[in-house]
């Protein structure tokens, strides 16, 4: 059964940190891209980054030099270190697989239910 199941959300004020991590079973982990996606209430799903098979990374522009991604294949873990919160980053944030990188929903196989961040004093 393909799973991928996110972790590590929660609330923080704003230009706190948080971590998220993302676990995958089911598939060939080392075979995929894993994503990152949020989705804020009313708006579209959009990509946050993204981690290539050889561990090479894109970042969508609002959180460059603010986020980190990495992967550990040998734990099937990714993981979306998140720091300079801002209130704007507030919503449920999505891992997914894929056979490359990109910033587009479709473009992936297997997704997560997503964990929830809130950014709030």
């Amino acid at each position: 059964q393909t799973q991928l199941v996110e972790s590590g959300g929660g609330l923080v004020q704003p230009g706190g940190s948080l971590k998220l991590s993302c676990v995958a079973s089911g598939f060939t982990f080392e075979d995929y891209a894993i994503g990152w996606f949020r989705q804020a209430p009313g708006k579209e799903r959009e990509g946050v980054s993204c981690i290539r098979r050889d561990g090479s990374a894109g970042f969508a522009d609002s959180v460059k030099g603010r986020f980190t991604i990495s992967r550990d294949n040998g734990q099937n873990l990714v993981y979306l270190q998140m720091n300079s919160l801002r209130p704007e980053d507030t919503a449920v944030y999505f891992c997914a697989a894929g056979l490359g990188c990109n910033y587009f929903p479709k473009g992936y196989d297997y997704w997560g239910q997503g964990t929830q961040v809130t950014v709030s004093s």
